[in-house]
């Protein structure tokens, strides 16, 4: 902390001429470098404030004959800033200071010195660094060879076709038999982001060489452990031996303290958890992903969610692993409103006939909060928890309508909203909450709680006595409403006229509302139904009865549940940005390597029913084969001899991305509504997704992973088709 503090006084803006004079006069009397380190430290200070430092390129340059590996660090750190945007000559000052170090005793500085030119992608260093690096791989120190790993991807980069021909490649790939671990894990590192370029080899593994790479599990890194563990999903099983006796070994890293590689252990344990067919097994590894998850509910805020979002994932995939612990989710007080939603989220999940009654009480909990936002979704959930959990139906209305007697008004308005999805989930059954619903009719301000009381008075129209006179408060603002509440209103008025063809008062209110919405209003859909029911009315007012009052299909949650193929894809992105936006990662970030389950006789049938094939480049099917060695790997895709690497492949035709999102696959109705059964074995829930789910692309319709209350309202049981949101929050 005392050097820290001493540090500091180097962070103040300084000026050329002073650095530049500073390091001549430090040339001359300074035998211990003193001097010189002091003016590198303040020019490191002002890279790292943002000044220009780059006219200082050839004072600093010649600070790299001195011997001291500080010093070093510093030049090297102002060529790392500077290198790319120096002038030839300059560069060309260097390269001999860069060929003396790569060959110095000190392994320290060798493997500094090819680190540099490695963030350098100049021809001219990319042409020194070639041979060097090639010593490099073979250094005697296992320091030099695992910075030189990191190098050939960054060659790679810069030049792929020199790399590949360079058969640089080949040599990470030996590097995967070394006797040290960060070696390995190092050389995984630079494969892995080799084989995720669009352009780049395909790096797969075989069972000798996953094996190999678990042997070196235990004494690598935390980071080296996350590095191998996932480099594991490039490992497909042939045999269900193999992925269990893979899942059996790697079980113990669960137990580890550091977050990312819990999460890692996780995802491999899921992926390997397709092609198990012992369900035992998979039972116990359910048993054992549990504690892990949460236990990282006691970490920092920033952690929490990170974990939050992930499990909301992984209980849609495999809900026995938390089926028993949904207390660990209910909120703190001193919770963060994002960690709140998240939790608010997984205990709804969570929720079934077992445990429904501990998570209405703690959701009646939370809708007496302060927080506006965390009480309205609190109410929300409560209305998703009567829809999904029949038993707990009428507590849940019982709760609802206790929160409506306190009179908040944007209480009043969620509770509205959920109640009208209560009736249609169960007919007939809770009409009797309709009077007290109305005696807050002036209350409603919003457009979502107004077409939801609006609906119900039409809906029930014959069962309310006053209906007329309720719709004709609202009419009265017809033109100054939303188009949600004027449709809203529209149907209404047309429902209460059918069941009320006697009544004046309903037919001038019908005609009202047809003349305003056919000559006063210009929304195409409004002015268009207007037209439409007109016309019913005035030819066959029968029809017109039977088709606005027709029976309307139960609804439920199921249409919050994403697709299984699009789950199966999310999983693979475990402890990723991917598993926090809840979307593929090649959707938000460019040139993002896209995953998915690969077919093999082990993967299960159910995963195969729904497996989601990826758009790759076709790339030439030339494997290089090295005898003894456990690694395939197939050559990019290259330009002819004569011609210079093109452009890499996209992975979607320019017409296909132009074209928009293909459309989900339809969906076979659904009538039971038991989404309650949060516990169900592996197989049956295998079985549901796979009803649900085709080989279309699933992330096309993903909207963002923060939408709106929209994106969880109830659907129509068996009217999925075309559905356009599948994302998780609400």
């Amino acid at each position: 902390m005392a050097q820290a503090g001493q540090d500091a006084k180097f962070f103040q803006r300084g000026k050329i001429e002073e650095f530049r004079a500073d390091l001549h006069a430090a040339d001359a009397k300074d035998k211990k470098f003193v001097k010189r380190k002091t003016v590198l430290k303040k020019i490191v200070a002002n890279i790292t404030m943002g000044n220009d430092m780059s006219p200082l390129f050839t004072d600093v340059v010649q600070s790299l004959g001195t011997p001291l590996l500080e010093i070093k660090k510093m030049v090297y750190l102002f060529l790392v800033s500077y290198g790319r945007s120096a002038k030839p000559e300059q560069i060309n000052m260097v390269i001999p200071f860069f060929l003396q170090d790569v060959n110095d005793r000190n392994p320290l500085i060798r493997a500094l010195a090819i680190r540099t030119m490695s963030y350098i992608p100049i021809p001219v260093v990319t042409e020194a660094l070639t041979e060097n690096l090639r010593h490099c791989l073979r250094d005697r120190d296992p320091y030099v060879r695992k910075t030189a790993a990191i190098c050939v991807a960054k060659l790679y980069t810069a030049d792929p076709r020199k790399a590949e021909k360079g058969g640089f490649v080949e040599m990470l790939r030996d590097l995967l038999l070394d006797a040290n671990a960060t070696v390995v894990a190092n050389a995984v590192a630079a494969l892995s982001e080799i084989g995720d370029r669009p352009d780049g080899v395909i790096f797969k593994l075989n069972l000798t060489a996953a094996n190999k790479l678990l042997a070196a599990l235990e004494e690598s890194s935390e980071w080296g452990q996350i590095y191998i563990l996932d480099s594991l999903l490039r490992f497909v099983p042939e045999r269900h031996s193999d992925a269990e006796i893979m899942a059996e070994r790697i079980v113990v890293q669960l137990q580890h303290a550091n977050s990312a590689v819990v999460l890692t252990t996780i995802k491999i344990l899921l992926y390997l958890m397709n092609y198990v067919e012992n369900r035992r097994l998979v039972e116990y590894l359910c048993k054992k992903m549990g504690p892990p998850l949460v236990a990282l509910l006691s970490s920092g805020p920033e952690v929490q969610y990170v974990a939050l979002r992930n499990i909301l994932l992984i209980i849609q995939r495999r809900p026995a692993i938390l089926k028993n612990d949904v207390k660990f989710f209910f909120c703190k007080y001193n919770d963060p409103i994002y960690v709140k939603l998240a939790k608010l989220e997984i205990m709804y999940r969570l929720a079934r006939a077992e445990n429904y009654r501990e998570v209405l009480a703690e959701l009646q909990e939370y809708a007496s909060e302060v927080d506006v936002d965390f009480v309205r979704k609190a109410v929300r959930s409560i209305g998703r928890l009567a829809i999904k959990v029949e038993e707990a139906a009428d507590g849940c209305i019982q709760t609802l309508l206790e929160l409506v007697e306190a009179g908040l008004a944007y209480v009043v308005q969620e509770a509205v909203i959920v109640i009208k999805d209560i009736f249609r989930r169960y007919p007939g059954k809770y009409e009797g909450v309709i009077p007290k619903l109305c005696e807050h009719l002036d209350a409603l301000d919003e457009p979502e709680s107004k077409a939801a009381i609006v609906w119900i008075i039409g809906q029930f129209a014959d069962r309310i006595d006053n209906a007329d006179e309720l719709l004709e408060v609202l009419v009265d603002t017809f033109i100054e409403e939303t188009v949600e509440v004027q449709l809203a209103l529209l149907t209404a008025a047309v429902k209460l006229f059918i069941y009320k063809s006697k009544s004046e008062t309903a037919k001038n209110l019908v005609h009202k509302i047809l003349k305003s919405a056919t000559e006063e209003v210009d929304n195409p859909d409004l002015r268009d139904r207007g037209f439409m029911y007109w016309r019913m009315l005035a030819l066959n007012p029968a029809l017109a009865g039977e088709i606005v009052l027709s029976e309307k299909p139960p609804i439920t949650t199921d249409s919050d549940r994403m697709d299984r193929g699009a789950l199966d894809q999310l999983l693979l992105h475990t402890g990723t940005l991917g598993s926090i936006y809840h979307k593929n990662p090649e959707t938000f970030i460019r040139n993002a390597a896209g995953r998915a389950l690969t077919d093999s006789p082990a993967l299960n049938p159910n995963s195969r029913a729904v497996l989601v094939h990826l758009p790759r480049p076709q790339l030439p099917d030339r494997p290089i084969h090295v005898l003894g060695r456990p690694v395939e790997l197939h050559e990019s895709a290259q330009a002819t001899a004569d011609n210079s690497r093109g452009a890499s492949l996209p992975l979607i035709p320019e017409d296909a991305s132009e074209s928009g999102p293909p459309p989900l696959p339809a969906r076979p109705s659904q009538n039971n509504g038991n989404d309650q059964n949060v516990d169900e074995d592996a197989e049956n829930s295998d079985q549901e997704d796979v009803s649900r789910s085709r080989n279309n692309d699933p992330y096309s319709n993903l909207d963002s992973a923060f939408s709106n209350y929209l994106a969880d309202e109830p659907k129509p049981m068996g009217a999925h088709q075309g559905r356009h949101n599948d994302d998780l929050l609400f």
